[in-house]
């Protein structure tokens, strides 16, 4: 069957129209080749099947049923990190993201007949009870902290690490990325941060799942800069998971319920609220929220504020709100207002900046963090080499691909040892605790830290313990 074979009516199929959306996309690609050095999992596999120009080949032969789908095709979709460094130089524009994502979708699809074979990918039950019991329910999520910090102050932790009693499971993969956990500033979230001093806006702050407990600091940070600043944060308590996990192993129907819970969520907030932004502090989750088809049609974005029309035009007309911008924290906080009265403490050492995939290939805004930090006296700011590689985190992917993801580690932690630095800065909750991971397996201390909490300790907080 060529794509062209391909049904034109699928108005009554789903997955006839998704085999359709994979072919015609993939259709886009010209094989040129100039996406695959960029492409972490080729330099380590150096197989084709392993670039995304391999990648988009593979899916566009097991869409039209030319290739069977099984376990080698559900193979080479696994090993993508999703970085997207190959949509980001892509010549022809050719959305990769949606293409993995929709692949994956496929793989999952039960319904799925051509070649007889459809091996899915082989989600275990635990995870999948997780993602739907824990990660998607946020009070269940902050119930973890207390218990994390019992497990790290009664010894309990070190005695499993020191016993080797996980061995080389995936939980110990897992286990071994736990962070010291600290005490956050409360223990549960308001629903509004009073700005201190001048008021100079309001804005949202997007709280995520696995932040709100191995990185309460990073979100206490955030509060304490933006309030300082003048600026009142909003927590709305409904919204959930941004919902990457789900969405990046085709589970449409997971991902989708979460995005409707945080836009409800975000759009329930008062009317007559003026937000400037929905802050993000993981850059993982910002790539996610951004790319929410529901967020911009959402009714309540349309809704009439209730405040009467001025101008010209004025006659009791009100105007209408649009959707806030979901901005990256060292974005949004480079623009903002209020810097003039803030002083921040010299610190006189050398800050490597990583650049996370999703910040540098999604959000196209890695240079922020960089102008944040370097409003910090005496700071020594650099790149850290590499930086347009992916670290192996990945999401999950460090479970599901440890070897590739141990490769891709390797060399941060390598370049990290060069840099001879004292603070790594980054801007994703799942980087921070790969390379953290990395770097005490090598003995190196270097503090691995969101530009945030940086700018908020040298302008005063103190973090509790």
């Amino acid at each position: 069957m060529k794509p062209d074979d391909l049904p034109s009516d699928f108005s009554s199929d789903p997955l006839l129209r998704l085999r359709r959306e994979i072919s015609d996309e993939a259709s886009q690609c010209v094989a040129c080749g100039l996406c695959v050095p960029h492409c972490p999992s080729y330099r380590v596999t150096l197989s084709e099947a392993d670039s995304p120009r391999g990648r988009i080949a593979l899916m566009n032969g097991v869409a039209t049923g030319r290739i069977p789908l099984n376990p080698r095709f559900a193979l080479h979709m696994d090993r993508c990190l999703t970085c997207r460094a190959c949509e980001a130089v892509c010549p022809n524009h050719v959305h990769f993201g949606q293409l993995i994502d929709d692949a994956r979708e496929m793989i999952l699809s039960p319904r799925f007949e051509v070649g007889g074979n459809n091996p899915g990918l082989r989600v275990p039950r635990f995870r999948k009870w997780v993602e739907r019991e824990l990660i998607a329910r946020p009070s269940r999520i902050d119930a973890l902290r207390p218990l994390l910090r019992f497990y790290q102050r009664s010894g309990l932790q070190k005695w499993v690490r020191k016993s080797g009693l996980l061995g080389k499971t995936k939980l110990a993969l897992l286990e071994a990325q736990i962070p010291f956990i600290d005490q956050p500033r409360s223990s549960s979230w308001s629903a509004v941060y009073p700005a201190a001093g001048k008021p100079r806006g309001e804005v949202a702050l997007f709280l995520g799942c696995v932040a709100r407990v191995a990185d309460a600091t990073t979100l206490d940070a955030t509060l304490f800069v933006l309030n300082q600043l003048g600026y009142t944060v909003h927590v709305p308590s409904a919204q959930a998971c941004c919902g990457a996990l789900q969405r990046h192993r085709g589970d449409v129907d997971a991902a989708e319920q979460l995005e409707r819970q945080n836009v409800q969520a975000f759009a329930g907030l008062d009317a007559g609220l003026d937000l400037g932004a929905i802050i993000t502090t993981a850059s993982g989750c910002g790539a996610q929220l951004s790319e929410y088809s529901s967020f911009p049609s959402f009714p309540a974005w349309q809704r009439t504020t209730g405040v009467p029309a001025a101008g010209p035009q004025a006659g009791g007309e009100n105007t209408r709100r649009s959707p806030p911008k979901v901005l990256d924290i060292s974005e949004f906080l480079a623009g903002a207002e209020g810097w003039e009265d803030i002083r921040l403490q010299p610190l006189p050492h050398k800050i490597l900046v990583h650049e996370p995939c999703t910040l540098r290939n999604v959000l196209r805004a890695p240079a922020y963090a960089y102008k944040l930090l370097e409003r910090i006296p005496q700071a020594q700011v650099a790149p850290l080499a590499g930086n347009d590689q992916c670290c192996g985190a990945a999401g999950t992917y460090f479970l599901d691909q440890p070897e590739i993801s141990a490769a891709l580690l390797k060399d941060k932690v390598t370049a990290l040892k060069a840099g001879q630095a004292r603070y790594l800065a980054t801007s994703n909750v799942g980087c921070a605790l790969h390379i953290a991971a990395g770097l005490r397996e090598a003995g190196l201390e270097i503090e691995v830290i969101h530009p945030v909490t940086l700018i908020a300790r040298q302008m005063g907080m103190q973090s509790r313990k």
